[in-house]
């Protein structure tokens, strides 16, 4: 029997990438799951690459940066059934310019997203999560919440916020039922680049997402798997990829340094600077 099956879990951001593949994987550990993404079309087409028939399944649209939204569906899920098992905050978005050049409203818009979103799903889903026998907290970070690179500030900023945010709260629930993790995938091949925004050096977001590409090593489906693994182990962080695990030895070895050293050895910082920023 799976760890998973019967539990609740709830994912954000599952219309793609890192998302999807986790809404897959559980479905077909036998968990039962609440799936959650801004566009419509795509949660349709997650769930249409759902295989396990057992487990049941919910959508909804929600803006993961609407704090009354994402309160909403909590009081949905707590009439429903009353706790959660696992609440995967994985939800993102991308911004790529110089913060000279980068629009406030942006900022704002990818801040509301990437780290308001995980600190609202936490507040509104704590309360159900410690209602579940074991409960685990999964929110994504990324390798950006180890290192900065240029012309994603905004993108770097919310995911050392979310690595902030769910250190302190790891700590705060240790001795309880409840397990968190921090996740710091590195470049993963998904569609964040295509759907970014901002400008660099008058690139589109085709020509974005290409660069992105070349750069992205790890599958969805692998750092799905990976999540999955940490949550039954209770992993307080997890690393996805060679180049996550690099780029933690390289923060710390060369704390103040790394940049310089990034573009002697990796000759695709360039272009990762150019393309964008992250992973989900």
């Amino acid at each position: 029997m799976s760890y998973f099956e019967g539990k609740f879990a709830l994912v954000t951001g599952a219309g793609s990438g890192i998302g999807r593949a986790l809404a897959i994987e559980l479905n077909r550990l036998g968990c039962n799951i609440w799936l959650t993404d801004i566009n419509e079309a795509s949660l349709n087409e997650t769930v249409l690459s759902l295989t396990n028939t057992a487990p049941n399944h919910n959508t909804r649209v929600v803006d993961s940066g609407s704090v009354s939204e994402i309160k909403s569906l909590a009081s949905e899920v707590k009439s429903d059934i009353g706790y959660l098992d696992i609440l995967i905050n994985n939800a993102g978005v991308g911004l790529g310019a110089t913060f000279e050049e980068m629009a406030m409203e942006d900022f704002e818009w990818l801040m509301d997203i990437n780290f308001w979103g995980v600190v609202y799903g936490c507040k509104a889903f704590l309360p159900l999560v410690k209602q579940a026998a074991t409960g685990h907290i999964v929110n994504i970070s990324s390798v950006f919440g180890m290192v900065s690179l240029p012309t994603v500030s905004a993108y770097n900023a919310s995911k050392f916020a979310v690595r902030g945010f769910t250190e302190s709260l790891r700590q705060e629930l240790e001795g309880t039922s409840v397990h968190v993790c921090c996740v710091h995938p590195g470049g993963i091949d998904t569609n964040i680049a295509l759907n970014s925004r901002g400008t660099i050096n008058d690139m589109s977001r085709k020509e974005k997402a290409e660069k992105f590409k070349k750069v992205a090593k790890t599958s969805p489906e692998h750092a799905a798997r990976k999540i999955t693994k940490a949550i039954q182990t209770r992993k307080k962080r997890l690393l996805i990829g060679s180049d996550a695990h690099f780029i933690s030895a390289l923060s710390r070895l060369f704390p103040v340094n790394y940049s310089r050293v990034l573009a002697r050895l990796i000759p695709e910082t360039e272009e990762i600077k150019k393309a964008l920023n992250s992973h989900e």
